[in-house]
């Protein structure tokens, strides 16, 4: 697929679009474990990405996704701007400027197990990788992704957090959605809507 400007613009608004829209909801599931500032941090992040939209849309995918990390590793405060960063800076070094669909799943396979360095975290310890490997894994079946982002999310809510802010609650962190796994979920769904419309 070619993934020209105006589908990385597509791409960029209908997720800042998702973000913002539920950013309150993020917010009310990190004061349930967290520090209380996940959906006003991704809110921010996302709309200093579509502050700069035409630059970023101006270059190459690999280059326009690097763009996107550093951005938000700059604009989200907390741990998720390093996280989501990373993520994107990862993807962006790791795609070939036109992907195929598996250099895309092997590029964001990379681009999870750098998010896996940086944030020193496995699957099961209730973070945003959570949603991200089983979507990975989806994708590398030929699953559909969505819906498998959306039951891994429902996941973290039994599970007890091992990391980050959540993890000094201990057992009191369990029965709460993690709001990076939600944060997580809903960019992958805004991503396949877009993808899906354009195939």
């Amino acid at each position: 697929m070619l993934i020209d400007a105006l589908l990385i613009r597509k791409l960029i608004t209908t997720v800042t679009d998702r973000v913002i829209a539920h950013a309150s909801e993020l917010t009310a599931l990190d004061q349930a474990i967290g520090d209380g500032d996940h959906g006003l941090n991704m809110k921010r992040g996302f709309e200093a990405v579509v502050a700069g939209i035409d630059a970023i849309t101006d270059q190459p995918l690999p280059q326009a996704l690097q763009a996107i990390g550093t951005t938000l590793v700059m604009k989200v405060g907390g741990a998720s701007g390093p996280l989501y960063g990373t993520l994107f800076l990862a993807l962006g070094k790791a795609i070939p400027a036109v992907p195929s669909r598996g250099d895309a799943v092997k590029a964001f396979g990379t681009a999870i197990t750098a998010v896996q360095v940086r944030g020193k975290s496995e699957p099961g310890q209730k973070t945003m990788l959570d949603v991200l490997i089983p979507v990975q894994v989806a994708l590398l079946q030929g699953r559909e992704a969505r819906a498998v982002a959306t039951e891994a999310a429902a996941a973290t809510v039994p599970m007890k957090a091992i990391r980050g802010r959540a993890s000094f609650l201990g057992d009191r962190s369990i029965g709460h959605m993690d709001p990076g796994a939600r944060s997580s979920q809903l960019i992958i769904g805004a991503v396949m809507d877009v993808l899906e419309e354009k195939l």
